[in-house]
């Protein structure tokens, strides 16, 4: 069939990486109990390896210890000559890429879930980072339809001056999957049980097609991060105005120019401004604070993925 890309070999190795950062807790309690008992994470001809990617991090119950986990894995942080001088996370972010890659060959893991959390209002959200990737496509697509009528949405960090070097870029399919709201430091049932189905389909998917099941060309609605918004500063450069109720917890929902996203203690409202309809995401995330980051405004698309099967089940 013309519209079926073959894509070779199964699928073989998979990771799941739970505590990139300490205080996020959902993925840190998942693959602990994976790591003692991995029954439900098993499928036929698959490795799964679940991994706490920060200990030490997870030890302490915070997002990190010298630097973001999250944010460090390019090239030059790999390369670094490795020595007790270099950050804590820099060191743990060469051993993962040992232990999971390298980087950018044949050997590395096919994928990778990062397990994380968000204190903003989210839901289920999947993060992709290629928009022609028509394999993860396919999954999100697959994902998205298994977890119905629940929400799940899919936020594509794809740009050039926001992308960063994440801790799942070292493997082939890198997914991100966020799920929240949930505070830092505190598990939540309801949010672990919606993580738990998530990785549950997300391994089905992947078994099917190493068993030789032909997914369709398929379309998915994605939110592309368009620019980070900071809170209004003083001249100190602290926060001056905090998220506008009208905005709280409106993550995912349109937000217009007129509207209002900041407000004062003296009662002045900031609007959005602009000359578009956006989406927020990450509304009023706790973890953002420290990156100047009150939110970020997202447009919507459609991706269109062309069907996949395995070429050799």
């Amino acid at each position: 069939m013309t519209s079926c890309q073959v894509t070779g070999e199964p699928l073989r190795k998979v990771a799941i990486f739970g505590g990139t950062h300490g205080n996020e807790l959902t993925g840190v309690f998942l693959v602990k109990h994976w790591l003692e008992n991995a029954a439900e994470i098993q499928r036929t001809g698959l490795e799964v390896q679940p991994f706490i990617a920060n200990p030490r991090a997870v030890e302490k119950c915070t997002r990190y210890i010298d630097c973001d986990l999250n944010r460090i894995f390019d090239f030059e942080n790999l390369s670094k000559k490795m020595s007790e001088d270099l950050p804590y996370e820099v060191r743990r972010a060469q051993e993962i890429n040992q232990l999971f890659g390298p980087k950018g060959s044949e050997d590395s893991y096919d994928v990778i879930f990062d397990l994380h959390n968000t204190t903003s209002n989210m839901g289920c959200t999947l993060i992709l980072e290629d928009s022609t990737n028509d394999f993860l496509i396919q999954m999100f697509h697959y994902i998205k339809a298994s977890l119905a009528p629940l929400p799940c949405h899919i936020y594509l960090t794809e740009h050039p001056s926001l992308k960063y070097a994440t801790t799942r870029s070292i493997a082939k399919y890198p997914v991100g999957i966020e799920v929240g709201p949930q505070p830092q430091g505190v598990l939540r049932a309801d949010i672990l049980d919606q993580m738990r189905k998530i990785i549950k389909h997300a391994l089905d998917f992947i078994h099917l097609f190493n068993q030789g099941k032909e997914y369709p060309p398929c379309a998915v609605e994605v939110y592309k991060v368009m620019e980070k918004v900071d809170y209004p500063r003083n001249r100190s450069g602290e926060i001056a105005a905090v998220i506008h109720p009208n905005l709280q917890d409106q993550d995912w929902k349109p937000l217009h120019p007129e509207d209002p996203v900041f407000l004062t203690l003296d009662g002045k409202i900031v609007a959005l401004g602009g000359d578009c309809t956006v989406y927020p995401v990450f509304v009023n995330e706790a973890a953002y604070y420290e990156k100047k980051e009150a939110f970020a405004k997202t447009t919507t698309l459609t991706l269109n993925a062309k069907g996949i099967r395995c070429s050799s089940p």
